[in-house]
């Protein structure tokens, strides 16, 4: 995993990672089950076994959701040319 650890933040470029992907790095960050991950967001843990076997997608709204709840940032950047 590409995880970039500036001064205790860790961070990831999404670009690099599947959907799936970049939501169970999210999950590992929180230190929890995809049951109790769940749980923060109002998801069965099938739900997110699903988002991270990629046999279901989420949406910007779930990753939102996500982000509050958990403490993340989420940016985007413009890349120069």
């Amino acid at each position: 995993m590409h995880t970039i650890n500036e001064g205790g933040i860790m961070k990831i470029i999404a670009n690099e990672y599947s959907p799936q992907e970049i939501i169970k790095i999210i999950r590992e960050w929180t230190e929890l089950t995809q049951k109790n991950f769940g749980a923060t967001i109002h998801r069965s843990e099938k739900g997110i076994q699903a988002f991270e076997l990629g046999t279901r997608n989420y949406d910007v709204k779930t990753l939102l959701q996500i982000a509050n709840v958990h403490n993340l940032k989420i940016t985007i950047e413009k890349k120069d040319k």
